[in-house]
Order: structure tokens, then C-alpha cells, then sequence
């Protein structure tokens, strides 16, 4: 999986929200946020052509940008990741984690039954 820096997934992030995009409507849509320059979105945008996050074509003198990958797969594979680097693929003590430092909301603990209820029942 294609591993990108915090501000490479800002600029993906603000391409998943719709797409195709030119650069100037992604520019546009981190404007709000992010106090960058125009050259430096751009460049990222390079980067996540090169590490094949983005395709694009090119339109007269603009370039439209589309995602690679979907957000949704991208956080999967990711997270997937994050659990397998610190708590050797087990998810249980990351979830403990929270629930001792008492981060977990019980919208939190109601969403987890269900996934589990969920699960036992695809089991059988």
C-alpha cells in the first residue's frame, strides 16, 4: 500500500470529497483550512501522482485529478497497518486501551456490540 505524509493525505482527502477535480478546486478546498501556497499543493499533488494515488489528465492547460484508491480502503489498509505494527495484529488490547483510559463513549461500546453481534452472526 502506498504510504503518504500527513499533508499528502490533507490533499487526498480534499480530492475524496469529490472527483474529478482540477488543482484549482482541490487549492481551493484546502484554502479554508490550510494557510498553503498554491506551489505547494501542487507539488504534493506530483508526489501522489508518482507514488500512484492520483491519476490525471490533462485538460487544455489544466490537469483533473482523480483518486487511485477510495477513501474507505485507503483507512482500512491503513488501520489495519497501525494494528498489526504496535499490538501484533489484536485488536482487543487496542480497544482495552480506550476503555481503561475511559475514552470510550457508549456510543462507542453500543457500535462495537453491533459489530460484533454482527460478526457472531455471520459466523453460524
Amino acid at each position: 500500500m502506498i504510504e503518504l505524509s500527513k499533508a499528502e493525505f490533507e490533499v487526498l482527502d480534499a480530492l475524496w470529497l469529490s472527483y474529478p477535480a482540477t488543482a484549482s478546486q482541490i487549492i481551493e478546498r484546502l484554502s479554508d483550512d490550510k494557510q498553503w501556497h498554491e506551489k505547494t499543493i501542487k507539488t504534493l499533488l506530483g508526489r501522489l501522482v508518482k507514488k500512484g494515488a492520483l491519476s490525471f489528465e490533462k485538460d487544455g492547460r489544466q490537469y483533473i485529478y482523480t483518486p487511485c484508491m477510495e477513501r474507505a480502503e485507503y483507512t482500512l489498509n491503513e488501520s489495519q497497518n497501525f494494528i498489526e505494527r504496535f499490538f501484533s495484529g489484536r485488536i482487543a488490547p487496542l480497544v482495552s486501551g480506550f476503555a481503561k483510559s475511559e475514552q470510550l463513549s457508549q456510543q462507542d461500546i453500543n457500535e462495537l456490540k453491533k459489530v460484533i453481534d454482527d460478526w457472531e452472526k455471520q459466523q453460524k
